[in-house]
């Protein structure tokens, strides 16, 4: 193809997971990018239930009508005891990947100014005054490119910061007896054998006879598909639960670290979602901030006279915070059942969640934290502080 036929747009996006179809939607609803061309590159075509997302919200969101499942409360579980966590004025609300997809792709379908091709991304090259971006099967252009394919080995490849990862895998089982609580979650049940890393059960039951039930661990290191499903087997059994179909599973392995993947934007060229370190390092989730993310990234590009993607990140005080827990479970992956007991087995839900999404103020702050076991938090913040070397991992 020479350099006559290839198609310039205004922005495109490379890769099409929950950032990018999240920011596209907003752009769309907006009204202000309607004399904007956009394309969409992914070599997925999202026709699949490749995963699940959750998050707590207030009320109603745009999301809504998406949501499969909502639970007002959760069970928190480890060895010692157990605590019916009452979430209100929160919900916990469940999405499955394949609704989001739809939801997003359906809209999307009605503007003739957004393309979506099912193309692998080959090459991307920055260029002054446009970004050149190549596929397998094409070549286009276009003035910024917002990009949400990670690549592990940025973070991987340096040793400032540590690199833990939210693995699991999950069935959704059909029992024959009504065995689940629909109305009623596991958010964390660390009951489970610790084996020196921080692993727990999350229990999701949409009816009496239908759950995903996963097996997650926060650590440095994955595990064979095996290990995980026996883990589920074996919790299952533990609980009577021997006769049920497993109707799906799902596998993923999301990264948490605070690695600063925001010093990769330039000019003209955004990372964004987990390639741009939208994940919450400290938990893994991604829904609630890349909603929050891509609704902030929609407002600067359209208010900004002369974008320049660096400017689009701010760091706040609750990176630091999350710095702290991942040099501790780095260090001592075995001490995560307790911090996150001692957490949540008297403090107020309602004010971990609304920390968790980065909301309280200073004082709110300081009641959260003053839950957690005092001694690996001033470790670490001395460590962090201190220290010549001070994120030297091998210390």
């Amino acid at each position: 193809m020479n350099s006559s036929q290839i198609k310039h747009f205004d922005y495109i996006f490379t890769g099409t997971g929950l950032a990018a179809l999240m920011t596209v939607y907003k752009m769309v609803l907006s009204g202000n990018f309607a004399d904007k061309s956009i394309l969409l590159l992914d070599q997925d075509v999202k026709k699949t239930n490749d995963r699940t997302w959750c998050f707590w919200e207030k009320g109603d969101s745009v999301w809504s009508s998406i949501v499969l499942k909502k639970w007002d409360s959760a069970l928190f579980a480890n060895e010692n005891f157990k605590r019916d966590l009452n979430f209100k004025p929160y919900q916990y609300n469940q999405i499955r990947g394949l609704d989001f997809y739809d939801f997003v792709f359906e809209e999307l379908s009605k503007h003739s100014n957004i393309t979506f091709l099912n193309e692998k991304v080959t090459d991307i090259n920055e260029l002054e005054t446009h970004v050149f971006v190549g596929s397998e099967e094409n070549r286009y252009t276009c003035n910024y490119l917002l990009n949400s394919i990670y690549t592990s080995s940025t973070a991987l490849s340096q040793t400032k910061y540590p690199v833990l990862q939210q693995h699991f895998v999950g069935w959704y089982v059909k029992t024959e007896k009504e065995v689940f609580n629909p109305e009623q979650a596991t958010f964390m049940d660390f009951s489970v054998e610790q084996k020196g890393n921080t692993r727990f059960m999350y229990v999701l039951p949409v009816s009496k006879t239908e759950a995903l039930v996963e097996y997650t661990l926060f650590s440095e290191n994955l595990l064979s598909t095996t290990d995980y499903e026996n883990e589920i087997q074996i919790y299952l059994e533990k609980r009577g639960i021997e006769q049920y179909d497993i109707v799906e599973k799902e596998q993923g392995s999301i990264p948490m670290t605070c690695y600063p993947f925001w010093k990769k934007n330039t000019k003209r060229v955004l990372n964004i979602g987990t390639a741009g370190g939208w994940t919450k390092a400290s938990t893994g989730y991604t829904f609630k901030s890349a909603d929050k993310k891509s609704a902030d990234l929609v407002e600067f590009l359209y208010s900004s006279t002369s974008i320049r993607m660096t400017a689009f990140h701010k760091r706040s005080r609750f990176w630091f915070y999350d710095l702290l827990l991942l040099d501790i479970l780095y260090r001592h992956n075995e001490l995560g059942s307790g911090i996150f007991s001692s957490l949540f087995k008297k403090g107020n839900p309602s004010l971990i969640f609304k920390f968790l999404d980065e909301e309280t103020t200073l004082i709110e702050d300081v009641k959260v934290i003053l839950k957690c076991p005092k001694v690996p938090f001033i470790k670490a913040l001395f460590r962090v502080i201190f220290l010549p070397n001070k994120f030297n991992l091998n210390q």
